[in-house]
């Protein structure tokens, strides 16, 4: 078994409860890890034997576009996705984060954190 990380994703969306935030959009990192077996990758050296992480960074991608309200429904969406295109996977965690979010104060990001074990 071992994890695939995807980490420091950089997406300029249109996401937030605001209607401003869908206008204007802002900057998210999304970070994904997912457990998989790779015994066999690790011996055979075979990208077919393993999770493809350009098609895990497609799939984040593809879901970063479409525009939501809510981080915790983007990650919803990302683990659903991840979880239909790759049936292998044993377990997913998402990490979604809202660089500058508009609360009325000073702060570098919030953000949301979801997993899905097998």
């Amino acid at each position: 078994m071992g994890s695939i990380l995807l980490e420091g994703m950089e997406f300029f969306a249109f996401h937030g409860c605001f209607k401003e935030e869908q206008i204007i959009g802002t900057k998210f990192i999304v970070d994904i890890c997912v457990d998989v077996e790779t015994t066999l990758s690790e011996e055979s050296d075979h990208l077919h034997d393993t999770v493809d992480y350009s098609r895990l960074y497609q799939c984040v991608k593809k879901e970063m576009e479409q525009k939501a309200h809510l981080l915790e429904h983007i990650a919803r969406r990302i683990l659903d996705t991840i979880r239909v295109e790759f049936p292998s996977v044993m377990a997913i965690d998402v990490k979604i984060a809202k660089i500058n979010p508009p609360i009325g104060g000073k702060m570098q990001q919030v953000s949301f954190k979801t997993q899905w074990k097998k």
